[in-house]
């Protein structure tokens, strides 16, 4: 309330100021009488102190002229102070009135009253653009670190956030970032304008200004950019270019900046150039005529790619290495030149160091030309290796999908059924759906349901790259109906046969019969004088080599993925130099210790603690 106190004492008589009360002896005690003025003297009155809360309470928050009972209460405690000389301390602590205010907020009140507030600062945080500005500008700071520190995890990071900033990225802000870092009479920024579309940008005052010094005037020193920061600004522009699907532009562009990296020998630039001879290919992937056609003009680029990835194995660049690799062989995969690939596959070898993404790149490359040689088995574990190290971010979902729609041909193809679980992911239902079907038609072993899948998705499945070996499944379908047969019935006769497969004749019927028992597919006997195939019992699995070896695989699988975790871990550059030299450099003092005290220059006591233990 506004007229509510506290009192604090020190002394162990005070009176109470409420009434009366019962002292320590159980007498009761009068209360004080109301304070009145001396006789011949004005009512002293409190007067206001700095920083003293209700010492004029408005008028609007109390309805009244002034705050009486808050007055009243302080002029108690005064008179009640001078009248007792045992007080040693009191303090009168009186709380605000509620709805009060401070000294000086109604003046401030008056002075804020008509004044409007701009739209900007009403506005809470910068604009996307401003951010995608200031985040660019600040990758700066984060490559010359690269470069001081020789740390390339600071470049991996602005690698990163390229993602982030291609969202918002557009010509004036690519402009924006040019002119305000490059001078008027830079190369750099005269080539990224007139790539945008620029070329008209007024440049930074700051950067072209002339200083004055003793009345003359003279030129400022433009400030030197590092060539990380070049590359960086040129790898923004292909992004962009890439982005409006400029593909001429983005092509001829691309080709004037690889043939700048080529004089250009810095290892703090690997990244970055591994991602713009990415660009590089992509821009001439999109010209036409497209792949594969013999004219296409990814033909045109291989010469470059080759050069690139040699000049990277002598620098010993991985990342230009693990990129150039993976960009050949989808350059040769998709005009079909599967010889080629593999023999660059045969006389290169894939960095071990090479970033993760790339290894996945990799894998489903050979995952994708190992099929083709009948190498059902190595692709296979390719194919597993690529979908296992897939990124799991919407935007490689494409990825995904596509190592996947080839591992299920490959199982097919190894005569194993996929997992129905792999068609129920949110990710993959959509796509997988022909596959899901085709897997249907193998697993039971119809030959009619296969052929009539195979004639519905025939698009799907040359868009996908995998015809031709869906193609390859109609044995398979075979063998699968055949091993179906072997397990429900213990004789049948190849007439039955032939007509539930849909074969032609029973000699056909025979032949396929007879390659299934040789390779393994059933356990049966062929009688050709009855014609008639007899199965034979099927004796315990667990009994078998079968579980033992899908045990192994598992422990097989579980350590590469331990070893391959110990590969892509990242460490400081020359962080061992660094400790190898401060051990150094403690073995040297100890040396020195050690002879100072042999030729009794040094004692043991003036040595200190370093050689209590000798």
């Amino acid at each position: 309330m506004a007229g509510e106190r506290r009192v604090t004492r020190s002394s162990k008589d005070a009176p109470p100021t409420n009434g009366t009360s019962k002292s320590g002896s159980g007498k009761k005690e009068t209360p004080p009488a109301k304070p009145t003025a001396a006789k011949g003297k004005a009512p002293v009155k409190e007067a206001p102190k700095k920083g003293v809360p209700g010492k004029e309470a408005p008028a609007k928050a109390n309805g009244v002229n002034g705050n009486k009972s808050t007055q009243q209460d302080i002029e108690m405690a005064e008179d009640v102070l001078k009248n007792r000389k045992d007080d040693d301390e009191m303090t009168v602590v009186v709380p605000p009135p509620k709805g009060g205010k401070l000294a000086g907020e109604d003046g401030d009140d008056e002075e804020m009253e008509g004044v409007e507030v701009p739209e900007d600062v009403k506005e809470s945080g910068p604009t996307p653009k401003e951010s995608t500005f200031t985040g660019i500008k600040d990758n700066f700071a984060l490559l010359e670190r690269a470069v001081t520190q020789f740390d390339p995890r600071f470049t991996l990071r602005v690698l990163r956030s390229i993602s982030t900033h291609r969202k918002h990225l557009d010509a004036d802000i690519l402009a924006e970032v040019v002119t305000s870092i490059y001078t008027q009479s830079s190369d750099v920024a005269r080539t990224v304008l007139a790539v945008i579309g620029k070329s008209d940008a007024s440049f930074d005052k700051a950067a072209n200004e002339m200083d004055v010094d003793g009345g003359k005037t003279k030129a400022a020193t433009p400030k030197e950019t590092l060539p990380e920061i070049d590359v960086y600004i040129w790898l923004l522009t292909l992004v962009l270019l890439h982005d409006k699907s400029a593909w001429e532009r983005g092509a001829k562009f691309s080709e004037t900046v690889v043939d700048g990296l080529r004089t250009m020998n810095r290892r703090t630039l690997d990244a970055l150039s591994a991602k713009v001879y990415f660009y590089y290919a992509l821009f001439h992937e999109q010209l036409k005529p497209l792949p594969p056609s013999t004219q296409s003009p990814v033909i045109a680029v291989r010469p470059k790619l080759l050069a690139a990835l040699r000049t990277a194995v002598l620098r010993k660049d991985s990342d230009t290495q693990a990129t150039v690799t993976t960009l050949l062989l989808r350059n040769y995969l998709s005009t079909s030149h599967i010889t080629q690939a593999d023999l660059l596959i045969s006389h290169s070898q894939f960095p071990p160091a090479a970033p993760n993404n790339q290894i996945a790149r990799y894998l489903y490359y050979l995952g994708r030309i190992r099929p083709i040689q009948l190498q059902y088995t190595e692709a296979h574990d390719h194919l597993v290796g690529a979908t296992r190290k897939a990124p799991s971010t919407h935007s490689a979902g494409g990825f995904y999908q596509a190592s996947h729609k080839l591992l299920i041909v490959v199982e097919l193809l190894m005569g194993d059924i996929p997992d129905r679980a792999v068609f129920r992911q949110a990710s993959l239902e959509r796509a997988l759906k022909p596959y899901l079907q085709l897997v249907q038609a193998v697993r039971v072993g119809r030959l009619e349901d296969f052929t009539a899948t195979l004639k519905t998705y025939a698009d799907v499945f040359k868009r996908d790259g995998t015809y031709t070996l869906t193609a390859r499944l109609r044995q398979n379908v075979i063998k699968t109906g055949i091993r179906m047969m072997s397990l429900s019935y213990s004789r049948i006769s190849l007439r039955d046969i032939c007509m539930r497969l849909g074969l032609p004749s029973e000699e056909t019927a025979e032949y396929i019969v007879a390659k299934a028992i040789r390779d393994g597919v059933i356990e049966a006997s062929l009688d050709h004088e009855h014609g008639f195939m007899k199965s034979k019992e099927s004796g315990d699995i667990y009994a078998t080599r079968e579980p033992g070896e899908a045990f192994h695989e598992r422990i097989r699988a579980c350590l590469d993925l331990h070893d391959e975790s110990v590969k892509a871990m990242r460490f400081p550059m020359n962080q061992h130099r660094q400790e190898l030299r401060n051990a150094q450099e403690a073995r040297e003092r100890e040396r020195e210790l050690a002879k100072e005290i042999v030729e009794g220059d040094l004692d043991d006591d003036d040595a200190g603690g370093d050689f209590e233990g000798m």
